[in-house]
């Protein structure tokens, strides 16, 4: 089968190619696994994070890619949750220990086994993989392999975030940053919260412009002041300094919501600018979002389908990986990115 892989930590300032077309065997599913013939793959910034280091350190060489979707293609022994030809998602949880106190209390994501898509494990830039049939998603009938894509992480992850934020319905909420993510946590705010007002933070002008055609009240940089306090802030960026402005955005009693695997280091000096009185006193909060669950991925995929939510894509093939991830580097982002494999 065809793949790409990626083969070492670059700097993808300095090199463009970072993933590599290998031609590796058919992957067999063990025991409880499918195999999957993979139709489309979400590009994900997590993908930027593992090809630069910013995260547990990847199993190299591996596969990228957790945003899968395909249809059953062989089953291991004892699988028997789908059949032959079933739509299904794989997403960045490929699985866990199922025995720890954080499995046992619905916290799998906080498993000190967690194995991550793409990570730890080969994942979707190819165009067959294996999950265990535990860890794999029905895919709704409503969303097309391109549309469900950017469910299973941006979604799923966002849902995710929403959820930590905390916040009820008039509320005001912050998205900084405005790309795969928070595009899909306003479309979910907006239904979940209508009376909600949406403020957006985005670096480009094109992104801010793209925020008010989907129902942002605002949109401003990430340094700007908001007309009025907010409740929570959601920030999916890399850099450092927007937790800084958002923070002082904040009401008292508010929640910054840190959606991202991990912080650039080139700015981090910025927080010693952090002043107690103007970004933490009045009981203020800084929470991290650290993976999913699988719970996280059902219940997103049934109130998308519901609501429903199909999200802004523009479509590669899997030859134009590197090309995606060098514009998602540069900021070239409107909605999501997705790998057309099959």
């Amino acid at each position: 089968m065809k793949a790409l892989a990626l083969e070492k930590i670059i700097d993808l300032g300095k090199e463009k190619e970072a993933l590599k077309t290998i031609f590796p065997p058919l992957p067999e599913p063990a025991s409880g696994e499918i195999m999957i013939k993979v139709s489309t793959c979400g590009v994900c910034h997590t993908e930027l994070d593992e090809i630069e280091g910013r995260t547990a350190p990847p199993r190299l060489p591996v596969i990228p890619g957790h945003q899968v979707v395909g249809r059953v293609a062989k089953k291991g022994k004892k699988a028997n949750a789908f059949n032959m030809g079933d739509r299904v998602g794989v997403a960045w949880i490929y699985s866990a220990c199922g025995k720890c106190d954080f499995c046992t209390s619905g916290r799998e994501n906080l498993c000190s086994h967690f194995v991550a898509t793409g990570r730890d494990v080969n994942g979707g830039y190819a165009q067959y993989m294996t999950v265990s049939e535990k860890f794999a998603h029905a895919i709704p009938d409503i969303f097309s392999d391109v549309e469900a894509a950017p469910l299973l992480c941006a979604g799923a992850i966002g849902f995710r975030a929403l959820k930590l934020s905390g916040i009820a319905d008039g509320a005001h909420i912050g998205l900084t940053g405005f790309g795969a993510s928070n595009h899909i946590v306003m479309k979910l705010a907006r239904h979940l919260y209508p009376a909600a007002k949406i403020y957006v933070f985005a670096r480009s002008q094109r992104e801010r412009d793209f925020a008010l055609e989907l129902g942002a009240c605002w949109s401003g940089k990430s340094d700007d002041k908001t007309p009025e306090k907010l409740h929570a802030v959601i920030d999916t960026t890399p850099a450092w300094k927007p937790v800084i402005h958002a923070l002082s955005n904040l009401k008292g009693g508010g929640r910054l919501v840190i959606n991202a695997i991990g912080k650039e280091e080139h700015d981090k000096d910025c927080l010693l600018e952090m002043d107690y009185p103007s970004h933490l006193w009045m009981e203020k909060e800084i929470k991290s979002v650290a993976n999913i669950t699988r719970d996280d991925v059902s219940g997103f995929l049934k109130i998308a389908a519901q609501i429903p939510i199909k999200s802004h894509v523009q479509v590669f093939h899997l030859e134009e990986a590197n090309k995606a991830l060098a514009e998602l580097k540069e900021g070239k982002i409107r909605g999501a990115k997705v790998l057309q494999i099959g």
